[in-house]
């Protein structure tokens, strides 16, 4: 399979408009897309969330034609690419370019698709209350950031589960012991938010108390943030950055593996989780 067809399967469940649409209407910044292309047909993709080392050397060791990630491989400018031990991004280039292999980055597209990682993570929250609390009455979902077809950031109705419980229960569904709780109220939790990746800021803790959330879930929240939802009595559930994307990401891999005609692998920088 030519790069450009494989791109194509990548790009039907994670369409690049929506990053482009997402970067226009809300001001981001993305680099999504066919970042290295080696000029090599694909027989063999490897998927993993990061761009690291491990993933690039298990790359090799399998003799994939392309890496797939959800951090973009090349985010901000480079200035020099050397493999003098000065410059890890750029001795991680050379190596998939010495070998063959491609890259390409499913960033802003995949997190705001439908079915992508922000709303697998509300999926996933959703799925560890129902497993062990009382199930509320229907609660239609509200997007804070909406694309077409899409959309950043969710708040959403959970079966009613204390706050320990729920965090207990994710810990085991997301596949990471890294979890922080900041309980600021003694509520049950009926409403949760979650923005995945970066999302735990102002904006959404704003979102979160308008839409009368229990519980805002994200990651890489600030003092101040923290300081900010506490005063609100908003509790809080801080995933890792790895832990909260992986989920999907790994969902989105399921549904390349079935629709293109490309072994896929996955690769897990357990460290990270």
């Amino acid at each position: 399979m030519l790069l450009r067809d494989f791109y194509n399967v990548l790009n039907e469940y994670a369409p690049k408009a929506l990053s482009d649409e997402f970067c226009q209407k809300y001001g981001a910044y993305d680099n999504s897309g066919i970042l290295v292309d080696t000029g090599k047909e694909v027989t063999k993709a490897l998927f993993s969330l990061e761009f690291s080392r491990s993933a690039v050397q298990k790359a090799i060791s399998l003799g994939a034609d392309v890496l797939v990630t959800h951090h973009p491989a090349i985010y901000g400018k480079i200035g020099d690419i050397r493999c003098d031990g000065f410059s890890p991004l750029g001795e991680k280039l050379i190596l998939c370019i010495q070998n063959g292999i491609s890259v390409i980055s499913m960033h802003l597209n995949l997190d705001g698709a439908q079915g992508g990682i922000d709303e697998s993570l509300m999926q996933g929250v959703q799925l560890c209350a129902s497993r062990v609390g009382a199930v509320q009455a229907a609660y239609a979902c509200e997007v804070a950031q909406p694309l077409t077809g899409g959309g950043y950031g969710r708040v959403y109705s959970v079966a009613n589960v204390p706050l320990d419980t729920l965090a207990k229960q994710m810990c085991a569904e997301f596949c990471t012991q890294r979890l922080l709780v900041y309980q600021n109220n003694d509520r049950a939790v009926t409403k949760a938010a979650s923005f995945c990746g970066a999302g735990g800021d102002e904006h959404a803790v704003a979102f979160a108390l308008a839409q009368g959330a229990d519980v805002l879930i994200s990651s890489d929240f600030r003092h101040h943030v923290l300081a900010l939802a506490a005063e609100k009595q908003l509790s809080v559930i801080v995933l890792t950055h790895y832990a909260a994307e992986n989920y999907g990401f790994k969902k989105y891999y399921e549904k390349i593996g079935q629709a293109a005609d490309v072994a896929c692998v996955y690769h897990v920088d357990e460290n990270l989780l």
